[in-house]
């Protein structure tokens, strides 16, 4: 499925589940018409608050086909709009959305191992993406590289842990900046960083079994913390070509 066959839909969905997955982070899930819900992994969602404010959000799943999908989103109760959002998913069982956006997507015509780098919830992203390569490209090699602030914002560490368990394929790297409560889940797949992210990657990927400018590279995350590892990644030959983010397109660095 391309992103430039999916036209752009406003639509009403039903909210069928609304469930914490750590006290900062929620998991909703929407349902709708199968055909208008349909998405290419990696594209986003918008959500509409009010007729003036429209609120991005990564589709978090692969499309099932079946009119569901997932969204995984970061609650600040400093931001009114992220208060007003939490209160209407909590009273409203319908919303309306525009969807799909977004041309950061997974290119299932290349073979390339996938390097992917999520801060926080661009986490979400990322699931759409390992969930549509390991349905459609079974055998595709995945390094996923998350980072986050504290272990306990790696809200689904359960879930990139049994990735790489149960797949010989993909390796998981937790990176956070101060030290982990408790051990990861063991496996020779799993690995934990502590340090900011950029810095891990520039030591890290020096000696790692795949050299990054033979992946394709998808990066999620707040536009500084994007950028900062593209650098690295320029500085580690990897050419512009294969690195892919939503925020080369909202917040473009000036030439």
């Amino acid at each position: 499925m391309s992103a430039r066959t999916l036209t752009c839909k406003t639509l009403t969905c039903q909210v069928t589940a609304v469930e914490d997955l750590n006290p900062d982070v929620f998991k909703v899930t929407l349902a709708g018409r199968a055909e208008a819900m349909q998405h290419a992994p990696g594209q986003y969602l918008e959500l509409m608050l009010d007729e003036a404010t429209w609120v991005p959000f990564s589709i978090a799943s692969a499309d099932r086909g079946d009119g569901t999908l997932e969204l995984q989103i970061q609650h600040w109760p400093e931001r009114d709009n992220s208060q007003r959002l939490r209160q209407l998913l909590q009273v409203a069982n319908q919303l309306t959305v525009r969807l799909p956006s977004g041309d950061c997507v997974l290119d299932t015509q290349s073979e390339r191992p996938l390097l992917l780098i999520a801060a926080g919830t661009g986490f979400a992203q990322m699931k759409a993406i390992v969930e549509a390569a390991l349905r459609d490209q079974p055998t595709r090699p995945i390094s996923l590289w998350w980072a986050n602030r504290e272990h306990r914002d790696l809200y689904a560490e359960d879930l990139a842990c049994e990735w790489a368990q149960q797949y010989e394929n993909v390796a998981f790297h937790a990176v956070t900046e101060f030290p982990l409560t408790e051990p990861l889940a063991s496996g020779e797949r799993i690995a934990h960083h502590q340090g900011r992210v950029d810095l891990v990657l520039e030591s890290e990927l020096l000696n790692a079994p795949v050299t990054p400018s033979d992946c394709d590279i998808y990066l999620s995350g707040s536009p500084g913390m994007v950028y900062a590892c593209v650098d690295v990644l320029e500085r580690l030959g990897v050419g512009n070509e294969r690195m892919f983010s939503d925020v080369f397109a909202y917040a473009p660095r000036p030439h």
